[in-house]
């Protein structure tokens, strides 16, 4: 939110302007890598129409917890993820909660509300518990592949690379970039633009046994958001539009099919 000379927050504001320029979406259903289910082999689904953010980080100066995000839920939209999810085999779990910095922090700079604001709803959707379950995360995107088709756009937030550990031992500033952050950002590139299908899933299933995996992700829940994109994503082809290895964070965005002429 801070560091505006970073490389990637003038990509987060083109996405966002895409988004509310050209995508026009009804609503946003959103999965960030900072809320894992409690219950095992459920989903819960934030059903609340007030969405105060929630500052779940540590050891940040004070204005971190003053942020401010204006936005809204939406319990409507709620019950059709909740409704799609249990078509599909799912168990959910109503909850109302706030959003997580996985959600308001690259949001606040898509969204600036005074540049360009988002007006439409946000339902925050968890992930499973099991963040070594890369098959069923692929199986919830696939469950809500359907509501790309009510003109709700479906985001997936996390990182390519995650080890914060390593970015601490590193230091701010390092100009060093720890080898498993290329090559994972690398595999990940390679197995996200697969052709649609069997051996697309198989590839994303497969970057977590790869030996650099657990360096790269030392826990999986920042991975696996991209698992539940490729899922949403049916047949359409995915491209990664941006990346960046930083020591070792890789910061790779990925949009699954193109817009309507």
């Amino acid at each position: 939110m801070y560091e505006v000379n970073h490389p990637v927050f003038p990509q987060l504001q083109n996405i966002g302007k895409e988004i509310t320029s050209k995508v026009k979406p009804s609503a946003i259903v959103v999965f960030s890598a900072h809320w894992q289910a409690e219950r095992v082999n459920t989903i819960e689904v934030n059903v609340s129409e007030e969405e105060p953010l929630l500052y779940d980080y540590y050891g940040f100066p004070r204005h971190y917890y003053m942020e401010k995000f204006p936005n809204k839920g939406s319990a409507k939209v709620a019950q059709r993820v909740i409704d799609v999810l249990g078509d599909n085999g799912i168990r959910t779990e109503r909850t109302e909660r706030g959003l997580d910095h996985g959600v308001f922090v690259p949001f606040k700079v898509m969204f600036n509300p005074e540049q360009n604001p988002l007006t439409v709803p946000i339902v925050q959707v968890s992930l499973f518990d099991d963040d070594t379950d890369a098959a069923a995360h692929i199986r919830l995107g696939r469950a809500v592949e359907k509501l790309r088709e009510e003109n709700i756009l479906i985001i997936c937030s996390g990182m390519s690379v995650h080890n914060l550990r390593h970015l601490m031992m590193l230091g701010r500033g390092t100009d060093r970039t720890m080898p498993y952050t290329v090559t994972f950002d690398d595999a990940l590139k390679v197995a996200a633009e697969t052709e649609p299908g069997e051996q697309r899933d198989k590839n994303m299933i497969g970057l977590l046994e790869r030996p650099d995996a657990r360096q790269a992700h030392p826990t999986f829940e920042h991975l696996l958001p991209i698992h539940i994109a490729v899922g949403a994503a049916g047949s359409d082809q995915g491209k990664q539009s941006w990346t960046l290895a930083e020591a070792s964070m890789g910061w790779a965005q990925y949009r699954f099919g193109e817009l309507a002429a």
